[in-house]
């Protein structure tokens, strides 16, 4: 009995299992054309979830520009300072996402 990796998930699993216990794929009947779907769906959801993660970084930062200026704060109150901190924490995140998309399209 020997350990290889699953075409799915890339995780070590038994050659005797008929389905990886990581990702319930079954192995029994699988060919080259359901390990590419199977990896390009697995591509495509988490190309997804970080532009999600995009969009909600994205109303961070403008919410904390509307906290700011519609708010009314002051430059020296809690409020100001929480704005800015939202903003630039929004900012950061969305760079950190864009970078992250680069990458990911930079896989293949």
């Amino acid at each position: 009995m020997a350990l290889i990796d699953c075409p799915s998930c890339s995780k070590k699993i038994s050659d005797k299992a008929q389905i990886c216990q990581h990702c319930d794929f079954t192995l029994g009947t699988v060919n080259a054309d359901d390990i590419a779907r199977k990896r390009n769906l697995k591509k495509y959801l988490k190309n997804q979830n970080i532009q999600m993660q995009s969009m909600i970084a994205m109303l961070l930062f403008v919410s904390g520009f509307g906290f700011m200026y519609w708010g009314g704060a002051s430059p020296e109150g809690l409020q100001y300072n929480f704005a800015i901190g939202l903003s630039v924490l929004g900012f950061v995140w969305y760079i950190a996402n864009r970078v992250r998309l680069i990458i990911l399209k930079r896989s293949d």
